[in-house]
C-alpha cells in the first residue's frame, strides 16, 4: 500500500504543510502515529510507536552489549587447549633472559655480546638435539655495511657498518631450494628494555625453531630464521640482509614479528604486495586468528607514522610477505614500563601457535616454490571476534559489493515506482532526507570540533590520555545530542505533518542510500576496505526485508525493534571492533605525535565519526519514537558535567600508576654545540641540556613541577643552520617545533668525535667534490645543507641520488656496531653562480651530531640531577649528545 512506502503530509483543512506540533501533543500517541490533525479523522492505520525510555534503553543497551561482546572477545587471547608443539613457558624464560641485560641499543655490549651470545647458545642448544632429525641447522653470524634512502619521516639516508644479523637455516638434511624467512629484531631503543618491541618476537621464534627442528616428517622447503640486530635504527639490519646475504636469493616470502604495543594480540595489519596465496596460508593455518586489511590500508596510508622491516624485504628484496604486530597498550611502547612481565604467557602462546603453524604451512605449500605463478591480485580479509578469519579474492569482493550495491538502489528503484511515489515524490524526499542527514553529521562535527576547541584554549588538551571514557562522555555525548536534536528538529518543523511510521521508514532508506553509495566509492577506488560498508548495506537490507509485514501491521513495536537490532548485530560488532583497533592505535599515538598536531581535534574528530557512523541506521528508530526531549536532555547533561570537570582540570593527562602507566614522553639531551665559520675558526660555542616534548601539551605540565623548564629558555630555529643547529638524533623537526635550551655545563665525551675535510676538488663538469671522514660513537647523525643557489648533484651514499627532506635539507642516519673503522663519505656539490649576500657564507654548511646511548658516556652530574625532579608520571629519555657545525 502507498501508506507503507511514501511519505505523505496529511494536512488536514485549514493547516499549514509543514505544521509544528507540540512534542507532547499528538508525536506522544502511539494510537495516531504521531498524526496531528483533525482529531475526528482517523488514520488509515493504527500502529505502534516506541516510547522514549524504551527506545534509549534499547539503543544504549544494544550499543553496550556488542562493546561488552568486542572487550570480552579481546581478552580470550586463546581458543581452545594448546596443542603442546609450542612451548610458552620456555619461551617465557627466553623472553626474561633477553631483557634482563636491560636496553639493547645498537653498537652496546648488551646487544652485540650479551644478546647475541645468548641467541647463539640457545640456537646450538636446538642444533645438537635434533643433530639426528631429518633437518639440519645451519648458523650465520653477518654483520653487513651499507646505505640506503627511504621516505620515511619525510625522506632521508641511512648508512650503517658493520651491524649485527643472526641467520638461521632450518632445511631439510637432503637440502632445500625455496624458503620462508621468519623475522624478529633483538635491538630496541635507548632507555627501553624492549619486552614487546621486539624480545618476545625473538624469543617465539627461538621456540618455534625448536619446534619445528623437532618434527619428525621433515619439511619441503626451507625456513630461514633472522634475529636481526637493528631495526631501531630505521631498519638497517633487514636491509643488509635481503641486499647482502647469499642466503636472501633463496628467500620467497617472509614472516614480520613487530609490536606497535605491548601484549594482547598479534594482529597481521599488512599482507603482500599482491601474492593472496599468502593471505590464504594465514587463514588457513593460523589457530588464533586476528587480521585485518582495513589496517593493512590504513598503515600503507602514511597516516601512522611508523614502519617495519616488511617496507624493506618489499621494497629492497621485492619479497612477499605477512607483517604481524602487537597493537595493545600503546602507551608504554618504547618506554621503561615495556617489560617482560607485563606480556601474559598467553600472549605468547597464541603468537607461537599462530607462527608455527603458517610456517608449517608454508614450508610444505606448493606455492613456495614458484610463488610467480600465485603473484596477481589483493584479498579481502577480516576476522569475526578473533574466532574465525574471512579472507577472499578481492575481485571476487568487487563483484559481491556491486551485487549488494544493486540489490540496494533496486529496492529503493522499486519504492520509487510505486503507485503513490509516483512523479518523483519519493525520490524527491529521500534527496531531502539524505540531504539532512549529511547537513547533520557536517554539523555535528564542526559542533564538536568547536568544543575541541575550547578545551585545548583552556589548557585541558589530552585530558582523555589516562580517562578514555571521558572522551566518550564528551565528545560522543555532544555528538549524538546535537545529531538528536537535528534530527528532532526536522521532524517537528520541516516533517510536521507526516506520520512517525513513515518518517522512520524514509530514515532507513536514507542510511541504505549513503552506505550504497560509501560502497561504491570505495569499491571503485579498489579499496579492499569497501567489505565494511557492503556489511553494512547487506544486513540491514536483509532484514528490512524480512520484518517489512511486521512493521507494515504493527510499526515499532517491542518485537520489531528488538528483531530489527538483532539483524544490525553482526556488521555492528564488526564495526565496534574495529573502532577500537582505531583507538587503540591512535590514542597512544597522539601521545608521540609531537607539538605541533592538536590531539583535541583528532579525537573529536574520531568519536564524532564513530558516533555519525554507529547512529547511521538508528535514525529509522529514532523517528519512530514518541519523543526525544528527555534522550537530548540526559545526553545534554552528560555533557554539561563532563565539560565542567575536564574545564576544572580533574582528569589529568598522564598516570604513573605502576599497574597501568600513562607517561608524558619527554626527551633530554645534554649537548655541546659548536659553530666554526668558513675560515674553520670557532664561531661561537655553547652548552645545555635541550629538552624535547612529543605531546601537544609541550611543558605546560612540567613547568610546575620543574621550574627552571619554562618558556623563558624556549628555542627558536635558526634558518642559516642545519636542522636549526640543534642535534636531532631523526629528522622530526617537523613534528616538534617546541623545545627548550636550559643551560649547563660543557660534555665531555671520552671518545669525542673526530671529523675532517679529507679532500675538496673541482670536477670537470663543474662541481666540487668533497671527501670527509667521521669516527665517533655508534650513532651519529649528519645534516647537509646546501646554500642558496648551490644543489647536491651526487654522493656516496644510498643510490648516488641525494633525498633531501621536507625542509629541502639532507639528513643522514648513521650508526655502528663493533669494531667498525672510521666512516669516509664524500658528495658533490654544484656551487651557486653568485653568492647570497642575505645567507651565510660560502656554498654549503655541513653538521655532525654525536649520540652517547649506552655506557658512562651517555650520563651527566646535570642530567642525573634534573632527572631526580621528573614526576612518576613523566618518562625522560636521556643522553649526552654534540653538535658540530662547519662552512665551506
Amino acid at each position: 500500500m502507498e501508506s507503507d512506502t511514501a511519505v505523505r503530509r496529511i494536512k488536514p483543512p485549514g493547516t499549514q504543510r509543514y505544521a509544528a506540533h507540540d512534542g507532547e501533543g499528538a508525536r506522544d500517541r502511539c494510537e495516531d502515529n504521531g498524526y496531528g490533525g483533525d482529531p475526528k479523522r482517523k488514520p488509515e492505520v493504527r500502529l505502534l510507536l516506541l516510547r522514549e525510555g524504551l527506545a534509549a534503553a534499547l539503543l544504549s543497551g544494544f550499543v553496550l552489549l556488542l562493546w561488552g561482546v568486542v572487550l570480552l572477545s579481546l581478552q580470550q587471547l586463546v581458543i581452545g587447549k594448546p596443542s603442546g608443539e609450542f612451548n610458552a613457558e620456555r619461551a617465557r624464560q627466553h623472553l626474561e633472559e633477553i631483557t634482563s641485560v636491560g636496553p639493547r641499543p645498537v653498537g652496546s655490549r648488551e646487544n652485540e655480546v650479551l644478546t647475541v651470545g645468548y641467541l647463539l647458545e640457545q640456537i646450538e642448544n636446538v642444533r645438537a638435539r635434533t643433530a639426528a632429525g631429518p633437518h639440519q641447522l645451519t648458523v650465520d653470524v653477518q654483520r653487513p655495511t651499507g646505505s640506503f634512502s627511504i621516505d620515511f619521516l619525510g625522506g632521508f639516508t641511512s648508512f650503517y657498518d658493520r651491524v649485527t644479523n643472526i641467520a638461521v637455516k632450518l632445511e631439510p638434511k637432503g637440502g632445500a631450494q625455496h624458503f620462508v624467512l621468519a623475522n624478529c629484531h633483538f635491538d630496541t631503543v635507548a632507555n627501553s628494555p624492549g619486552a614487546s618491541d621486539d624480545a618476545v618476537s625473538c624469543a617465539v621464534m627461538l621456540e618455534v625453531l625448536h619446534a619445528l627442528a623437532n618434527q619428525s616428517a621433515a619439511l619441503h622447503h626451507g625456513v630461514v630464521f633472522l634475529f636481526n640486530g637493528a631495526e631501531e635504527n630505521i631498519l638497517q639490519a633487514s636491509h643488509g640482509f635481503i641486499t647482502q646475504h647469499p642466503w636472501a636469493k633463496q628467500i620467497r616470502a617472509f614472516i614480520n614479528l613487530e609490536a606497535a604495543g605491548v601484549g594482547g594480540k598479534e594482529v597481521v595489519f599488512q599482507t603482500g604486495p599482491e601474492n593472496p596465496w599468502l593471505v590464504q596460508a594465514y587463514v588457513h593455518a593460523a589457530k588464533h586468528p586476528f587480521a585485518s586489511v582495513v589496517g593493512q590500508e590504513v598503515f600503507q596510508s602514511g597516516v601512522i607514522p611508523s614502519d617495519t622491516d616488511f617496507r624493506i624485504y618489499r621494497d629492497f628484496g621485492n619479497i612477499p610477505g605477512i607483517d604481524l604486530a602487537f597493537i595493545e597498550n600503546g602507551f608504554i611502547y618504547h618506554t621503561k614500563y615495556d617489560t617482560a612481565d607485563r606480556i601474559l604467557t598467553d600472549s605468547i602462546q597464541r603468537a607461537g601457535d599462530n607462527i608455527l603453524a603458517v610456517l608449517k604451512h608454508l614450508a610444505t605449500s606448493a606455492e613456495l616454490a614458484d610463488s610467480s605463478k600465485y603473484r596477481h591480485g589483493n584479498m579481502v580479509f577480516f576476522d569475526l571476534l578473533g574466532v574465525v578469519a574471512v579472507a577472499y579474492p578481492a575481485r571476487v569482493g568487487t563483484i559481491f559489493n556491486y551485487m549488494v550495491a544493486a540489490a540496494a538502489f533496486l529496492y529503493l528503484a522499486k519504492k520509487a515506482s510505486l503507485p503513490g511515489n509516483r512523479g518523483g515524490r519519493y525520490v524527491r524526499e529521500l534527496a531531502c532526507g539524505a540531504g539532512v542527514t549529511v547537513l547533520g553529521w557536517l554539523v555535528t562535527l564542526l559542533s564538536v570540533l568547536i568544543v575541541a576547541l575550547l578545551v585545548t584554549l583552556l589548557g585541558r588538551s589530552m585530558f582523555w590520555y589516562t580517562h578514555f571514557y571521558a572522551a566518550v562522555c564528551l565528545y560522543g555525548a555532544a555528538a549524538a545530542g546535537k545529531m538528536i536534536l537535528i534530527h528532532t528538529l526536522a521532524r517537528n518543523l520541516y516533517y510536521g505533518g507526516v506520520r512517525l511510521v513513515e518518517l522512520g521508514d524514509l530514515y532507513f532508506d536514507v542510511s541504505l542510500l549513503l552506505w550504497g553509495c560509501g560502497l561504491l566509492w570505495l569499491t571503485q577506488r579498489g579499496l579492499c576496505s569497501a567489505y565494511v560498508p557492503m556489511l553494512m548495506v547487506a544486513f540491514p537490507l536483509v532484514t528490512r526485508l524480512l520484518l517489512t509485514k511486521e512493521f507494515k501491521h504493527r510499526g515499532a513495536s517491542l518485537q520489531y525493534s528488538g528483531l530489527y537490532l538483532l539483524g544490525l548485530a553482526l556488521p555492528y560488532v564488526h564495526f565496534m571492533f574495529l573502532i577500537w583497533v582505531v583507538f587503540e592505535i591512535f590514542t597512544p599515538i597522539l601521545g608521540r605525535s609531537g607539538t605541533e598536531i592538536p590531539p583535541e581535534v583528532v579525537m573529536a574528530s574520531l568519536v564524532t565519526l564513530a558516533v555519525v557512523f554507529l547512529s547511521s541506521y538508528f535514525l529509522h528508530l529514532i523517528y519512530l519514537t514518541r519523543s526525544t526531549k528527555w534522550i537530548l536532555a540526559a545526553l545534554g547533561s552528560v555533557f554539561v558535567v563532563t565539560f565542567l570537570l575536564v574545564s576544572a582540570g580533574l582528569f589529568f593527562p598522564y598516570s604513573g600508576n605502576p599497574n597501568s602507566p600513562r607517561p608524558k614522553r619527554i626527551f633530554l639531551q645534554h649537548t655541546t654545540r659548536t659553530f666554526h665559520n668558513l675560515q674553520g675558526q670557532v664561531e661561537s660555542r655553547d652548552s645545555g641540556i635541550w629538552v624535547n616534548s612529543f605531546d601537544f601539551t609541550a611543558v605546560q605540565h612540567i613547568t610546575p613541577v620543574i621550574p627552571e623548564i619554562n618558556d623563558s629558555i624556549r628555542t627558536r630555529c635558526r634558518e642559516d643552520r642545519p636542522f636549526c643547529g640543534y642535534p636531532w638524533f631523526l629528522p622530526v623537526k617537523f613534528l616538534s617545533r617546541k623545545n627548550w635550551y636550559l643551560p649547563a655545563p660543557e660534555v665531555s665525551p671520552a671518545a669525542p668525535v673526530e671529523f675532517s675535510l679529507l679532500s675538496k676538488e673541482e670536477t670537470r663538469w663543474g662541481t666540487v667534490k668533497m671527501t670527509f671522514s667521521v669516527k665517533g660513537p655508534s650513532h651519529m647523525s649528519l645534516y647537509l645543507m646546501p646554500h642558496r643557489g648551490a644543489s647536491l648533484s651526487t654522493w656516496s651514499l644510498g643510490d648516488g641520488t641525494p633525498q633531501f627532506d621536507l625542509n629541502r635539507e639532507y639528513f643522514v642516519f648513521y650508526s655502528h656496531g663493533l669494531d667498525a673503522p672510521t666512516w669516509t663519505f664524500w658528495f658533490e656539490i654544484q656551487p651557486p653562480t653568485e653568492p647570497d649576500p642575505a645567507g651565510p657564507d660560502g656554498m654549503i654548511s655541513v653538521a655532525i651530531s654525536t649520540h652517547y646511548f649506552f655506557g658512562e658516556d651517555r650520563r651527566t652530574a646535570q642530567l642525573d640531577e634534573i632527572l631526580h625532579k621528573f614526576p612518576t608520571w613523566a618518562f625522560p629519555s636521556s643522553w649526552v649528545s654534540t653538535y658540530d657545525m662547519y662552512r665551506y
